[in-house]
């Protein structure tokens, strides 16, 4: 059954940005939200994260902020770098109808490829 859908990766030039969405499905929503990303022959590593109850986290170029309904979340990644290249997860805790449903899910991840 999925749960979290990411959208959003692409090809993109050295300075560019993208926006990445994390999508909960099934009448689930999100609390805690993080995004990782991995690159190949490498653990995945944390790009930043939001807690229940927060809505939005800039870090540098990064900035993870979610709708107001909770189903969405938004990773706005500006002036990308060739470093920036990988696949990009969310990792969520899901709730439904306001009670807690389960922690740790994760969606099928996005490829974010960051070259000239």
């Amino acid at each position: 059954q999925v749960r979290l859908v990411e959208s959003g990766g692409a090809l993109v030039q050295p300075g560019e940005s993208l926006r990445l969405e994390c999508v909960a499905h099934s009448a689930l929503s999100i609390a805690g939200i993080r995004w990782y990303r991995q690159v190949v022959g490498k653990t995945r590593e944390l790009v930043t994260s939001i807690s229940k109850g927060e809505n939005i986290n800039v870090k540098g170029r990064f900035t993870l902020s979610r709708d107001n309904t909770k189903t969405t979340v938004y990773l706005k990644m500006d002036n990308l770098q060739p470093d920036d290249t990988g696949t990009y997860f969310c990792n969520a805790d899901l709730e439904l109808a306001r009670e807690t449903y389960g922690y740790d899910y994760w969606g099928q991840g996005t490829r974010v490829t960051v070259s000239s």
